[in-house]
């Protein structure tokens, strides 16, 4: 499916590769699009060294839904990497809440298991803090018919693309933990406190969190409702890593069917020594690119050329638009 039927038809897309190849910008230009074709639109910028901002020239609030200005039905979103961490170890610490057992079990063959509940977090944490946000707009009601993700680097990407399988398995020893240790910790409450009521409901949260990890997952896996795009750059280190986030891609189940190969140079007289030297480098990757993906892996292409001014705002996205959509 070309890329402009995604937009038109999907309910998430998601734009990645290597560092500086142009994501935030395919991923601009691609919403902008979809906003202009009457599909209301959020774009999430999952990266923690934001673009998203500098790309549509505004200024996003952290963590703040914003209005695009300029564009009816485009909503822009960078979420705030510093998020407090209370509530994570709120969820993982204290089997019985309000409660100081320190001292009362001491030496007790369970406080090894103790002290491993008290002590983890979540894998990743970074990632694991973007990809609630992400379930947050993927497994509850909004008004959204399309959102795309704009996310990190490969490396990050490869780690919040495997976050559903890690943060289940770390829920799920949680879970284990908490229910092994409730049970004991409540005996203990109930000899030393006169509180008869637990309202502890972590358990009920993280059951919940979790179900809602797996359910996310199958969502992502779906070719109906999520595609993901490679953007890359016509060089060997650039094929190399793609091809790496690809196979990666394969092995999560996550559908990706155009890869956009992004800054290529014009054939021009007009070019300079350097350039041309640029453009038969490019020209003799995009021969492997076009053999290796197109061919080899039956991939839609999307070649879009080096513009002499920079992409950014309304404009000039507009503009890579023609080329990215076309």
């Amino acid at each position: 499916m070309e890329l402009k039927d995604q937009l038109l038809n999907l309910k998430m897309i998601m734009f990645g590769g290597k560092g500086g190849v142009g994501k935030s910008t395919c991923a601009s230009s691609s919403a902008i699009w979809a906003a202009e074709h009457g599909r209301k639109t959020l774009i999430i910028s999952t990266d923690p060294a934001h673009s998203l901002g500098d790309s549509l020239g505004m200024k996003l609030p952290p963590g703040e839904p914003t209005p695009v200005i300029g564009v009816n039905n485009l909503t822009a979103l960078e979420i705030n990497p510093k998020v407090n961490m209370a509530d994570f170890k709120e969820l993982s610490m204290n089997p019985v809440p309000n409660m100081d057992m320190s001292g009362m079990m001491e030496g007790l063959p369970m406080m090894g298991d103790l002290e491993e509940l008290t002590s983890m977090t979540p894998p990743g944490i970074d990632e694991a803090l973007a990809f609630g946000k992400v379930l947050e707009f993927i497994e509850t009601e909004h008004d959204y018919d399309l959102i795309i993700f704009d996310t990190a680097p490969t490396g990050h990407t490869l780690r919040f693309l495997s976050l559903p399988e890690t943060l289940s398995g770390w829920i799920g020893k949680i879970l284990k933990l908490k229910m092994r240790f409730g049970k004991i910790f409540g005996t203990f409450k109930k000899m030393f406190t006169k509180e008869e009521k637990n309202d502890d409901n972590s358990l009920e949260l993280l059951e919940k969190l979790n179900k809602s990890i797996l359910n996310a997952r199958e969502d992502l896996m779906n070719p109906n409702l999520n595609s993901f795009v490679i953007v890359m750059i016509s060089e060997e280190m650039a094929i190399s890593e793609t091809g790496r986030l690809l196979n990666e891609l394969i092995k999560y189940n996550i559908p990706v069917s155009n890869i956009v190969v992004n800054q290529l140079y014009a054939d021009s007289t007009e070019l300079c020594d350097f350039c041309k030297a640029r453009r038969k480098m490019q020209q003799k990757n995009l021969f492997k690119i076009r053999e290796i993906f197109r061919e080899g892996l039956g991939k839609n292409l999307i070649e879009i050329p080096l513009f002499k001014d920079e992409i950014r705002e309304y404009v000039k996205l507009k503009e890579m638009g023609e080329f990215l959509l076309n």
